[in-house]
């Protein structure tokens, strides 16, 4: 497969431990409109993820490399993620709810109303160890017809949520522009979402927020965790160590916990999310605009399955 020359920026000497310099980062396909939501199976060792205007998720083949169309026409799918019983669960623009593929390849909704009123279009998605969903709800996919369909708003904002195992649904926070990518910390203590707002205004927000997880999966604090310097931040993940890996738009930043950008993986394109995949977790995804790159990685990712 293509390898680029070394993609690593080293911005704070904690960055240095964090990748091998002979690495390289490799391109695994491309073809796509926007690439999104990558999701791994450890079971198929294999990788989902979403090509949102084009209408299909597509499936890669760990052990050979091969890419195929997993599903089309796919509800205009965006972000993805593995449930605790290895199911898929994916946020839908076009259906404009959060769905679960079967073990039998049936797809079930799990939520699409919130107080008897249509959804936004479900954007990214976590699954806690309790079972619960916790997902957000921008409007990206009733803006236009690109990456969904056309509509107006029924809800009175754009917010986040948290679906109960027993199927009932909570906003968990409110006070957002365009809620987007969320990731847990380690042990579930924090949840870190990001705002991509200024892509509707030119003062809005391009933040990731970090909030305190209560017993009772009610979220507090919510200040600003860090500000994105290029481009948006998009989709996250979190490795064993607490620290943030996120899509921005020169590649993909790695935060420590205490907030500071200590590097960098360059990419050649707009970066929309990534995921922890391999036996080990330690091969890190990247969805790049046309592209689904990969880099092995040093680190592993926290478990989210």
């Amino acid at each position: 497969m293509p390898a680029t020359p070394s993609c690593f920026e080293c911005l704070d000497e904690r960055f240095r431990r964090l990748f091998i310099p002979t690495a390289r980062l490799d391109t695994l396909f491309t073809g796509c409109r926007w690439a999104e939501g990558p999701a791994y199976f450890p079971a198929a060792r294999s990788l989902v993820w979403s090509d949102i205007p084009n209408d299909r998720m597509l499936r890669l083949d760990a052990c050979n490399g091969i890419v195929s169309v997993f599903r089309s026409p796919a509800g205009h799918s965006n972000g993805n993620t593995v449930d605790r019983s290895g199911r898929l669960v994916t946020c839908e623009h076009g259906g404009r709810r959060v769905s679960r593929t079967e073990f039998d390849g049936s797809v079930t909704t799990l939520v699409d109303r919130h107080d008897g009123k249509r959804l936004n279009s479900p954007n990214d998605v976590v699954v806690k160890s309790d079972h619960s969903i916790w997902f957000t709800d921008p409007t990206y996919g009733i803006d236009s017809d690109y990456e969904g369909h056309l509509a107006a708003s029924e809800q009175a904002g754009n917010h986040v949520y948290r679906l109960d195992p027993a199927g009932g649904l909570r906003l968990v926070a409110d006070d957002f522009v365009q809620p987007n990518g969320l990731a847990f910390s380690p042990d579930e203590s924090l949840l870190y979402i990001v705002d991509t707002g200024r892509s509707h205004r030119p003062d809005g927000p391009a933040h990731i927020r970090k909030f305190t997880v209560s017993d009772g999966g009610t979220l507090r604090g919510g200040g600003i965790f860090a500000d994105c310097q290029a481009g948006f931040f998009d989709g996250l993940r979190v490795d064993t160590s607490g620290r943030i890996w996120t899509s921005a738009g020169d590649g993909v930043h790695c935060y420590d916990p205490d907030g500071t950008l200590i590097g960098k993986i360059l990419v050649p394109e707009v970066v929309a999310n990534v995921c922890f995949g391999g036996q080990k977790r330690n091969y890190l995804y990247i969805c790049g605009t046309t592209s689904l790159y990969g880099v092995r990685l040093p680190v592993n990712g926290a478990a989210t399955f």
